[in-house]
Formats: C-alpha cells, structure tokens, sequence
C-alpha cells in the first residue's frame, strides 16, 4: 500500500444524479452508511470508499446532494485533490450542481473529472445536449478542460473509460505536504459499539504515526494516537484521508464543523488518548 499514490475524490451534484450508486459500481462499496440514508433512499451525511487501480489508491468521499445538508457537503470537500462532478444525463444542470460547483471552486479545489451519469436513459441526441450544456456551464473554470464520461452505473457502460480519466487526472496531483505542520480537519464523527467514537477527516498537511500527539482544535485539547487502520488494514503511520476514535467521547468534547486536530502548539501533558483510524 506504500507504494500506491493517495487520491481523495469528492463527490459533487444534485440529489438523486447518482452519485452515491456509481461509488458502489466503481469500488464495490456502498458509502451510505445510516439506516435512515437506507430507508429514505438518499445520502444524509458523509460516506467513504475506495478504489486501487493502476498504482493509484482513490479514497472517494460521497456527499449529500440535497440543499438541507449543504454542510455536510462542505465538510466532505474540504481537503479534497480531486472532485468528481456528477450530472444526470436525463436532467442535465441542476441547483445543487450549481451550488456544489460554486463551494469547489471557493473551496480551491484544482482539478476534476464529469462524469454524466444515467446515460442509459436518454438517446444520442438528448445526450449531445446535455454533454455541449455541461461544456458550457464549465467554459473559464478549473473544470474547462476536464473529460466528460458518459456512463451508466446500471449496465456499467462507460466505467473503464471513467477509471481510466480518473487515473490520468491523479497523475496530475501534486504529492502531500508530509513535511510540513499535521493539520486534519473533522468531517464527521460516530459511535461503534465496542471501539468507541470515530472521527474522520482528510489531512491537509504533514503526516501522524501511532504514539502521536495531537491537539484538538479550538479546544485546545491533547491526546495521543494509539493506532491508525486505512481501508480496514492497520498502518502504522498515515498523510492522506484519516479518521480518528476517541474513548470517553462525551467526556472530551462536542465535536463541531469547525473542529481539528493539529500538531501540538505547546509542550503539554495529554491527560486523553485516542485510537486514530483511517477510513
């Protein structure tokens, strides 16, 4: 896994586009995670999944399309090296394409990938349409040159051709800064029964090993990393997508967006410990 280059995609579109089952069609893996994400059939808060293919290691990150949890969506982007704009074939530029759009190119985000999804439901015509749409709601932005792949995550039509654009567009990502200050900011945090609280976020900076300590921020709070696991494997040190588990949650903090682990700003005794896990 050493050798295999980290990309953090993030999913960006409309609620219903698809972006959550062509996650599941590229990487085997269904980011929604909650029942009631289940039960009501959309993506509430953030999942994750991932993807080897061809010396690159894709940790996607699938966010909410719906306008009511647009926080989420940014928490989910924050950190991201490439995103993955997903348009619906048989609805073509919709208001949360627009917004999630608008939060990446805020955001910094540099570089990414369309691809236009449910292609299967539409003729050729329709489907040249909404492509020279796509093409021109895009034109000036870090997007402008960025492939369009048609596809279909039902019949999977079109999935090489996108793996394939995402390979080539990771090949473009500039390594992470593993020398300069750790800095992680929490996307998301959750109970497993039996481990304790999981926190997870992309690094931004520098790098965190077993042993580690850390200092929430803005509380102000140490504690010491005890063990770290990506994609369900132990490392022993991580400088890409990470999560946390801290015991005794309710007795640390209240995890808020804002909050981050950061490189210790001053030599104190942590009187905490956390289990840090990558996601």
């Amino acid at each position: 896994m050493s050798n295999l280059k980290s990309v953090i995609v993030g999913t960006a579109g409309h609620i219903d586009h698809g972006k959550s089952t062509l996650i599941e069609a590229l990487t085997g893996t269904h980011p929604d995670r909650l029942e009631e994400e289940k039960r009501r059939g959309i993506t509430i808060d953030l999942g994750f999944a991932f993807l080897e293919e061809n010396g690159v290691r894709f940790g996607f990150v699938d966010v909410p399309g719906h306008e009511r949890f647009v926080k989420n969506m940014l928490a989910g982007t924050s950190g991201i090296d490439l995103v993955l704009l997903v348009v619906a074939a048989d609805e073509a530029i919709k208001p949360q394409t627009r917004e999630h759009f608008d939060i990446c190119r805020l955001l910094g985000v540099a570089r990414g990938v369309i691809a236009l999804t449910k292609s299967d439901l539409v003729d050729a015509d329709s489907l040249e349409l909404v492509r020279l749409e796509i093409e021109e709601f895009v034109k000036g932005s870090f997007l402008a040159t960025a492939p369009i792949v048609p596809l279909s995550a039902t019949t999977r039509a079109g999935l090489p051709e996108l793996k394939q654009a995402l390979v080539q567009a990771a090949a473009e990502v500039p390594g992470r800064e593993t020398g300069r200050y750790f800095r992680l900011p929490i996307d998301r945090s959750f109970a497993i029964k039996g481990f304790g609280t999981v926190v997870t976020g992309t690094l931004i900076s520098g790098h965190v090993a077993a042993g580690d300590e850390v200092e929430l921020l803005p509380e102000k709070k140490l504690l010491r990393v005890r063990g770290i696991e990506s994609g369900g494997k132990s490392v022993g040190r991580a400088s890409t997508s990470l999560a946390s588990s801290i015991p005794r949650f309710d007795a640390v903090w209240s995890w808020r967006p804002r909050d981050a682990f950061a490189r210790p700003s001053a030599p104190m005794c942590a009187s905490n410990c956390c289990r840090a896990r990558k996601n």
